[in-house]
């Protein structure tokens, strides 16, 4: 019997490396609003958490400096940022295994839905997810835990019992354990080994095969 029969999948990390768009739309931002330059590193920052969080908690804005920061951010992203991100080799192979193998395949991410299915239909991907959930434009949703809620909801999942998340971020985690969901930590993203075992990762891959095979346990 198969561990788990419903994966889902966080995007940006785990998915695609979307670094270089996010860090030029942060830039792109704190430059429009006058603030100083961060470092590359200091910019990874934003790759995983809500955009909202980042700007309040990374750049200690106000919540007008935050929705203000944020609009600056899109201006960047619709137009460029979005699609200078890629997917990560053996990404294709890993959801086309699954998939032919029965898994039940969802995206769970707090990057807005309308955005998240742009990316994943761009690059081909999503024709091998039952569902795409993401977070709203408002800011609403945008929680792991509101997300995963959402999707579990949207595919009329009622046991979390057979489902397991995968990520590379603590929110990743935390969200999927608090809805009683197994998880897996990819290190091949933005978070490292200490944030996803002190987040509760029940399990940690070095690469999409190692998720691939993460994936297919049996019982």
């Amino acid at each position: 019997m198969e561990k788990y029969v419903s994966i889902l999948f966080d995007l940006d990390g785990t998915l695609t490396d979307p670094g270089q768009g996010i860090r030029n739309s942060v830039a792109y931002a704190l430059d429009k609003m006058g603030l100083p330059r961060q470092t590359e590193q200091e910019l990874n920052r934003f790759i995983g958490p809500p955009l909202q969080e980042g700007f309040r908690c990374l750049c200690g804005l106000d919540e007008k400096r935050v929705n203000e920061a944020v609009a600056k951010y899109r201006e960047y992203y619709q137009e460029r940022g979005i699609f200078e991100n890629v997917p990560y080799p053996g990404v294709e192979q890993m959801l086309k295994t699954l998939k032919d193998n029965g898994r039940n395949l969802i995206v769970a991410t707090s990057k807005p839905e309308v955005y998240a299915r742009q990316i994943l239909e761009h690059f081909r991907l999503a024709p091998y997810f039952t569902y795409i959930a993401g977070g709203n434009l408002d800011g609403s949703r945008c929680t792991k835990g509101e997300v995963i809620r959402y999707a579990l909801e949207k595919c009329q999942i009622h046991e979390s019992t057979y489902c397991l998340m995968v990520g590379d971020r603590k929110h990743d985690m935390i969200g999927a354990k608090s809805e009683g969901i197994a998880t897996v930590g990819v290190l091949y993203g933005y978070g490292s080994k200490e944030e996803l075992l002190m987040a509760g990762a029940d399990a940690l891959a070095e690469d999409v095969k190692d998720v691939t095979a993460i994936c297919l346990e049996k019982r």
